[in-house]
């Protein structure tokens, strides 16, 4: 993929995260024909609008509660320069580059769509900045996900005019510098400019498509982690028989079923049919379950976004019809639907940590594994604590996770003097699943480095004629490539860090389905 060319209509997640994270060598993002025209047409409505002397909110009106007073003709670029200095007012963490990378595409492909009235000129110099490596630098927090994400959208947007942040090659600079570095001038805003690159959904949409693309790695390596553990635990997969899972259709459910057979096909760790011992507890048992509902809410997040990362979403928005001029005030930059599919996916994401370290907790408990691995997998229990504590810090995450999976979207703060009285919390919801996902990540690298330790003890016992399953077996392989049996107390974290970072980057899934 060395090229993207927007049009507004046919973006993909597959796309953004090419541009978010293709750096070095990104493939380049270019405007198409029609889109160019779509932009000029637009833009060319504007100032007829403005010629004719005809009101239109946000062009020759103020915005929000000042939607009543008329702005004149010689202070509409001043109004529009405004609205970027105004409502710069973000606060928090700074978002990395891929997420700002993956804003920077998304407001350009919204735009690129030809209803929001800017320049093309404008629109490209903010494809000029994605393309060479202009980040502006953006906080987190401000957002209440109505009106579209104010505060950041200004923040990215204020470089364009040679104000802010930006990051530029590893440097922090002014806006004035970074452009100026890059080769690129500044722009000076027409009407409607500063409303179209601030008013819309690009912030939350840019982060539900990085935690959607990355749950549903999770959600595979969640798969890849209990068929490990159910190997350590001596378990057994028949109840992932695809005749159990054909009388309860969920289509994830059986997708997960399918997947976990896969993974586990020729196992000598797990057991057969045993009439004194015919079922495993949940945690191992319901997994095409649990995980299964897990993969719906991601499946359902994937759906969302791939429409919203197509539509448009500032406010107001200009439709053409030969000579006729029509600007329309709606609501599309209200994020309600990404808001819940984003709690959706944090609570989704927050049951497959829960079930995670419940897992966790089998591995090192002697008295409900039934003694099939030594208490905290660890020898000479007492003066070696093992993998007690780890669990601990599973659990702590797993806690935190349940906390942030309250949904954002309940909530709601009227502001703008009571003009945007319904909010929908959008970016917090957003956030809050993007922690959830870390915490998520760091419980399933704790559960695949305890599964691998108790694959150890359990060959001991069956000796070396005894096989992991199909999908299993490269992933335990890859594991101790990087982290050693643990024979003694020693410091854990960075081993945890180790196979985080394995997990993170997809590596477990790949060496998984490599074998599959």
């Amino acid at each position: 993929m060395t090229q993207i060319i927007l049009d507004g209509g046919h973006l993909t997640i597959e796309q953004v995260i090419a541009v978010a994270y293709g750096q070095p060598g990104a493939p380049e993002v270019v405007l198409s024909a029609d889109a160019k025209n779509a932009v000029n047409r637009a833009a060319a409505a504007v100032q007829t609008l403005i010629q004719r002397g005809e009101i239109a909110y946000g062009i020759t009106t103020g915005f929000g509660a000042f939607k009543d007073r008329v702005i004149s003709p010689e202070d509409v670029e001043t109004l529009q320069r405004n609205i970027l200095i105004s409502h710069a007012v973000g606060v928090g963490d700074i978002f990395d580059i891929p997420t700002t990378r993956a804003i920077m595409l998304i407001r350009a492909n919204t735009l690129a769509s030809g209803y929001s009235g800017i320049r093309l000129a404008t629109l490209q110099t903010l494809l000029d900045m994605l393309n060479r490596g202009v980040h502006p630098r953006i906080p987190e927090k401000g957002s209440l996900g109505a009106s579209g994400d104010l505060a950041p959208l200004a923040h990215m947007s204020l470089v364009l005019i040679g104000l802010g942040e930006a990051e530029y090659h590893g440097a922090t600079l002014s806006g004035a510098e970074a452009m100026q570095r890059a080769g690129l001038a500044t722009v000076t805003l027409a009407a409607k400019e500063g409303l179209a690159l601030t008013n819309g959904t690009s912030i939350m949409c840019a982060l539900g498509v990085l935690e959607t693309y990355r749950a549903e790695m999770l959600m595979q390596t969640g798969d890849i982690a209990g068929s490990l553990s159910l190997e350590a635990l001596h378990g057994t997969p028949l109840a992932f028989d695809e005749r159990i899972h054909r009388l309860r259709p969920f289509p994830r459910q059986q997708e997960s079923a399918a997947y976990l057979r896969a993974l586990l096909a020729g196992s000598g760790f797990t057991r057969g049919y045993d009439p004194l011992n015919v079922q495993d507890a949940y945690t191992l048992r319901c997994i095409p379950q649990v995980h299964g509902a897990v993969r719906d809410a991601v499946a359902y997040c994937r759906w969302a976004f791939e429409i919203e990362l197509n539509a448009v979403t500032d406010n107001p928005l200009i439709f053409i019809d030969g000579d006729e001029i029509t600007v329309l005030s709606g609501g599309n930059f209200h994020g309600e639907p990404l808001a819940i599919a984003m709690d959706y996916l944090g609570l989704a994401m927050s049951e497959l940590g829960n079930i995670s370290e419940r897992r966790i907790a089998r591995l090192i408990d002697e008295s409900v594994n039934t003694h099939v691995l030594p208490a905290f997998l660890t020898r000479e229990g007492g003066l070696n604590s093992g993998f007690m504590i780890v669990q601990y810090t599973a659990a702590a995450l797993a806690t935190e996770s349940k906390v942030l999976a309250h949904p954002a979207s309940v909530d709601t703060i009227p502001t703008s003097a009571n003009v945007e009285d319904h909010v929908s919390m959008g970016c917090t919801a957003a956030l809050k699943a993007r922690r959830i996902n870390n915490n998520v990540e760091r419980i399933l690298g704790i559960e695949l480095m305890a599964a691998a330790q108790g694959i150890d003890f359990r060959k001991e016992v069956l000796g070396a004629d005894k096989s992991l399953g199909r999908g299993t077996r490269p992933v335990y392989d890859l594991i101790r490539s990087r982290v050693p049996f643990i024979e003694r107390d020693t410091l854990l974290y960075p081993h945890m860090e180790t196979v985080r970072v394995l997990v993170s980057s997809g590596a477990i899934a790949h060496a998984a389905n490599g074998a599959l």
